[in-house]
């Protein structure tokens, strides 16, 4: 039976040793003896010989598809080449006479590379063990190896160290430990890579057990709290993120450590995994192998983040194909985040394993992690199915999820009833039984209820939620949610996958509800004022609103239908059921509405209530969307959409109550107003007078109160200094972002202007809010990640006219192409329906980097006035819409000139340039 090292060098040709170790023969006798030139061409000859093995590893891989299998050939690959070495080195460089006992040394592998597994990109870890006593030879050949292997390209990290060494230091520093820990023997005095493998065991293992997997699980802790908590990021890091491949190194690490196995099929022999769980181990290391194998191979590099531009190229590398309402690319992220989550179960598992090892009073994983507290074992009222261990809670024995299939939805229910975390064991039971849940139970009373008491919860139903999730509960009792799990949506707007995305939602309306956030200071607002029972409504909505994603037709059409089939099983009526699922149809209503239209437009506030219909219906739905884009990923939901938000709700609100009022709006202007000179203490009544004619009423409504004291001050600063365009930056630390403000006199080509003189600076925007003055000037403010100073000098030069912006924005763009990895179909609507002074130009594509410019020039270029703008970018699309006029303040109703409006537009859009997208991004004029 071959031997893995010989399986290896019969499956594949990486690299001939034999037949490189002869060329290094005659390269060494043509030689003059010059030992500087030899070396440099003993790395020349080896690095030839890596290039060509990692060649054929790639074809491999892209044939075969077996990622563990590639990391295998390329350390094996990588052991061939330094035996070579060594042996040229020993030989030819510094061949010893008579090696005495000190002469003597052993070549190691560790880390990673220890386990006999490489990325093409990957760092070689080497320990040269050297004898107690030593002599110069040992230290010389170390040092050649390591040139060599530097002059390949290599990145080597190295010790030399006597076998005493190696355990003085092990005691002392857990990385080192853990190195060692997976040391392999590769070649030279097999005694002393021995000895140190007895003296390790004995003199650092024993005893040092919960030492060491409390250093590990806090390690990985800190590890996933630097790379981003959750597993469901859709950029993930495959190798140091929550559900990667650092994680299933810590479980074999800490299985290693406290069992002392050296090959990971023992776990199996010691009752750690069942052979189900051990093959689950095997494929996810195998998935993941193959996914970071690509990713250094197409990078050339130790790439580890997969990154949107990657994801489409390795998803057609593994043979992913497209199915109906899912790329190609978002099924291989679905398996992605899928193995993740099972990376997290096998966590579990050996955490649990752990516990029944120790025979401590306090289980391992609570005592490392300082979670819990120690309580006595006790009871529950309710049920003896199950019971509380050192505050979590766990079956009574294996048959409680058996005897009452409702236990499955029970356990859950008690856990956040009591504020309990979940036993490993009971989790694992749990999933394991899942067939358990079938329609006779998704149909019980008993559990629809205790489920729905779960959802609404004010009790952390987050987190209960996500358990149930992790477990695969949630998924079999609501089929439709199982669809979702792990789904990845192929875009740069949302951050999570869906199930991620809708558990977060619960969270956002329980901060909502609670008035955690200052931010939805308005939607908790309402909150307090919606009917009782509409709560609920709220957080079932929430949880069903995206449930029909990633299916050929509209997710919201799909959704409600969902909701039609589960609200009746949670004991909702009719009227009930017909209020979730209206939500779902419209939960993108209201954001659309707020950032693409103007609110200020009687036609937009008619068109928007007659789908609304009822005061109760809008609090209702202004909610659903503050917990929606709160949920979409950290900046997403910001102050000024907040305000848009709150603006619509307020233009709305009078029109369900009994007509248009301009007496409330007037009203809610002077309240304003009001709200302002009381924050502007130190100015007169005269200046406040004003300043407040400067501005018209839609002002007043959507710009909140710190803005309006900001850009009071910014003006009277402006008027005092006599300075007809002005610019301010400052730096508000509850946004994170560089903030700009612009004064300048308004004429129709300042939105084009500004908008090009970003572009050229490189700036990042975030939003923008423009605003006309009555005395005929511009007030812009533009928040942006960076390069304040020079979007600064960038502006004032374009107000200067001392900036070729078509040129030089054309050049910047073409200098810069970002990701070529979205597509986005251009699309372009002329719309006279939703103004009743204006048309409206709706325009979406792809972003890239002076878009807004291109767009608002060519539109001047059509001799069409842009009376207010309204944009807004989701992840890597544009949606801007425009309200325009002909030059005599018409509207564009000839359909030869909507058409050629359309035509220049559509090509414009269609330009063949990707680049990165602006952030999330607003404006208004």
């Amino acid at each position: 039976m071959l031997t893995p090292n010989e399986q290896l060098r019969r499956e594949t040709e990486l690299f001939n040793a034999a037949s490189v170790a002869a060329e290094l023969e005659v390269l060494a006798s043509s030689h003059s003896g010059d030992q500087r030139d030899l070396r440099a061409a003993l790395a020349r000859r080896l690095k030839s010989a890596l290039v060509e093995g990692r060649a054929v590893a790639e074809r491999l891989l892209i044939r075969d598809r077996q990622g563990r299998r590639c990391a295998e050939r390329l350390s094996f690959m990588q052991d061939e080449i330094i035996r070579v070495l060594f042996a040229f080195v020993a030989k030819h460089l510094y061949p010893a006479q008579n090696p005495s006992e000190a002469e003597h040394m052993a070549i190691v592998a560790t880390g990673g590379y220890g386990r006999g597994v490489l990325g093409a990109g990957s760092d070689i870890d080497l320990l040269f063990l050297l004898p107690y006593k030593q002599t110069a030879w040992g230290e010389s050949v170390a040092e050649a190896i390591l040139y060599c292997l530097w002059d390949m390209g290599l990145k080597v990290g190295y010790a030399t160290r006597s076998v005493s060494e190696c355990i003085r230091q092990a005691k002392a520093d857990m990385t080192i430990r853990t190195n060692l820990l997976e040391a392999r023997y590769l070649l030279g005095d097999q005694k002393l890579y021995d000895e140190l493998v007895a003296r390790f065991d004995k003199e650092v293992v024993q005893g040092t057990t919960a030492q060491f997997v409390a250093a590990k699980l806090a390690e990985r802790e800190e590890r996933h709290r630097r790379a981003g908590q959750s597993r469901y990021l859709v950029e993930p890091n495959v190798k140091d993120g929550k559900g990667g491949l650092r994680d299933l190194h810590t479980l074999y690490w800490i299985a290693k450590y406290v069992y002392r196995v050296r090959e990971r099929e023992e776990l199996i022999e010691l009752g750690v995994y069942d052979p189900r769980e051990y093959r689950r181990f095997r494929r996810c290391g195998d998935f993941l192998w193959a996914v970071r194998s690509h990713l250094h191979f197409i990078n050339g590099r130790a790439e580890e983040r997969l990154s949107f531009d990657l994801q489409r190229e390795i998803a057609v590398r593994l043979g992913y194909t497209a199915h109906p309402g899912l790329r190609d690319v978002e099924r291989f992220m679905t398996h992605y985040f899928l193995i993740a989550k099972d990376v997290g179960d096998l966590t579990a598992i050996l955490c649990a394993k752990l516990e029944d090892s120790q025979a401590k009073p306090m289980p391992v994983l609570s005592r490392m992690m300082a979670r819990f507290r120690p309580r006595a074992r006790r009871t529950l009222s309710e049920t003896d199915d199950f019971i509380v261990d050192y505050n979590r809670i766990t079956v009574a024995d294996e048959n409680a999820f058996k005897r009452d299939p409702v236990n499955l939805i029970r356990i859950f229910h008690l856990a956040q009833k009591y504020n309990l975390a979940f036993h490993p064991d009971a989790m694992h039971l749990a999933t394991r039984s899942l067939k358990l849940i079938d329609n006779a139970l998704r149909e019980n009373e008993t559990a629809n209820q205790l489920f729905l008491e779960i959802l609404t919860s004010k009790n952390d139903a987050e987190t209960v939620l996500r358990r149930m999730n992790e477990a695969g509960v949630l998924g079999r009792f609501v089929p439709a949610f199982g669809r979702i799990v792990a789904m990845m949506q192929f875009n740069m707007y949302h951050h999570y996958t869906v199930d991620e995305h809708l558990i977060r939602c619960i969270g956002a309306l329980a901060d909502i509800e609670a008035g955690r956030s200052e931010d939805t200071k308005f939607a908790t607002e309402l909150m307090r004022t919606i009917q009782p029972r509409h709560r609920e409504l709220l957080y079932v909505t929430l949880f069903l609103h995206d449930i029909a994603k990633g299916r050929i037709e509209d997710h919201s059409v799909a959704g409600a239908r969902e909701a039609r089939n589960l609200c009746p099983r949670l004991g909702f009526s009719p009227a009930e059921t017909e209020t979730v699922a209206w939500l779902i149809e419209v939960h993108l209503l209201m954001s659309s509405v707020a950032q693409s239209r103007d609110l200020s437009d009687r036609v937009t506030i008619e068109n928007f209530s007659s789908v609304v219909q009822s005061v109760e219906r809008l609090k209702l739905l202004t909610i659903l969307t503050t917990a929606d884009i709160k949920a979409v990923g950290p900046g997403v939901w910001n102050s000024w959409k907040a305000q848009l938000i709150r603006a619509l709700y307020y233009e709305t609100e009078p029109v369900l109550t009994g007509g248009f009022s301009e007496v409330n709006r007037a009203q809610r202007v002077a309240a304003a107003q009001a709200e302002l000179r009381g924050a502007l203490q130190d100015w007169t009544p005269a200046e406040l007078d004003a300043y407040i004619a400067l501005h018209y009423p839609a002002y007043w409504l959507k710009v909140d109160l710190p803005q309006k004291v900001a850009h009071a001050r910014f003006l009277r600063s402006a008027a005092r200094e006599g300075k007809p365009v002005a610019i301010e930056v400052s730096f508000p630390a509850v946004r994170g972002v560089t903030e700009l403000m612009v004064l300048a006199p308004d004429h129709p080509w300042l939105l084009s202007i500004i908008a090009g003189a970003c572009a050229v600076a490189g700036a990042n925007i975030v939003d923008a809010q423009i605003f006309t003055t009555t005395d005929g000037r511009a007030l812009d403010t533009i928040a942006e990640a960076r390069r304040a100073a020079r979007i600064t000098d960038s502006i004032e030069r374009a107000l200067r006219g001392d900036l070729r912006l078509p040129e030089v924005v054309a050049e910047r763009a073409a200098a810069k192409p970002g990701p070529k990895a979205f597509a986005v179909e251009p699309d372009v609507t002329v719309n006279n329906q939703w103004s009743s002074r204006h048309t409206m130009v709706e325009v979406i594509g792809l972003d890239r980097p002076g878009l807004l410019f291109e767009l608002t020039a060519t539109l001047s270029k059509l001799n069409l006035n842009i009376a207010s703008a309204h944009v807004a970018t989701f992840g890597e699309r544009v949606v801007d819409v425009f309200y325009v006029t002909d030059l005599f303040g018409a509207k564009i109703t000839s359909a030869t000139r909507q058409a050629a409006i359309k035509r220049a537009l559509i090509g414009l859009l269609s330009q063949a340039i990707a680049a990165p997208p602006r952030a999330a991004q607003t404006a208004s004029v």
